[in-house]
């Protein structure tokens, strides 16, 4: 649905990462190179951004 402000594994916060991720992954960036350009090393952030899905546009309708 919407983006977590923090990791559920390790608290940190991630939240504020997606959109520059979003942005950096529709100019070209893969999703690795951008991750790396953030900052993001732990594993269990990185899963956090990857697997997102958004998903509020399709639930807001009801």
């Amino acid at each position: 649905m919407i983006i977590p402000v923090r990791c559920f594994t390790c608290g940190s916060v991630i939240g504020s990462l997606y959109p520059k991720f979003m942005d950096m992954v529709e100019s070209g960036m893969t999703p690795k190179e951008a991750l790396d350009k953030l900052g993001v090393e732990r594993y269990c952030c990185r899963r956090m951004l990857l697997s997102h899905i958004d998903l509020i546009r399709e639930v807001g309708k009801y």
